[in-house]
């Protein structure tokens, strides 16, 4: 059943694989080795016949790909890597203000966002309509594009908000959305 799932999706998940990697050079490692972690997983099977194994995909994927502490980053980018720069390269960043804080809080709530998209219904349904949100913080207008009730979005909304605090706090980040 896994097999065949992947033999019949292998191209869009290698598409996927390349935009979620925004066609950086490792976007094929990065695909095969999140097809093999799906391929590995307990739950493929039921993710698979819940419609919901893409989602999952992606969600390694992105985590595979843009976190520094995942497992892929660990196994493949830094396994026995050297880097360094020629002596006459000069790095001047005085002019960027980069908050890295800032950066990892972004990661850790898109990452939990798409974990809520393929935990539950409910949960799908909060993310959604936060991700929605995020974009457009005008209920009424989210409400008139989905033909769902203003309040029944501010509630969802809300909740996610205080699903994702949790999550934040579960994992060591105290800040305010």
């Amino acid at each position: 059943m896994i097999n065949k799932f992947i033999s019949n999706r292998y191209d869009e998940i290698m598409l996927m694989s390349k935009k979620i990697c925004r066609s950086h050079v490792e976007w094929e490692e990065v695909g095969h080795y999140c097809i093999e972690k799906f391929m590995i997983h307990e739950r493929a099977k039921e993710l698979i016949e819940a419609n919901r194994a893409m989602q999952f995909i992606s969600g390694i994927m992105h985590r595979s790909f843009h976190s520094s502490t995942s497992q892929y980053h660990k196994d493949i980018r830094q396994k026995g890597r050297m880097h360094s720069l020629p002596s006459t390269t000069q790095l001047e960043f005085s002019d960027i203000d980069y908050n890295l804080e800032q950066d990892i809080l972004i990661d850790t709530i898109e990452v939990i966002i798409e974990e809520m998209i393929a935990d539950s219904k409910e949960r799908y349904f909060q993310a959604v309509l936060f991700q929605m949100y995020a974009k457009n913080s005008n209920f009424s207008k989210i409400s008139r594009e989905v033909g769902i009730p203003r309040t029944t979005i501010s509630r969802a909304v809300e909740d996610a908000k205080e699903y994702i605090k949790q999550q934040l706090k579960n994992r060591g980040i105290e800040n305010e959305l």
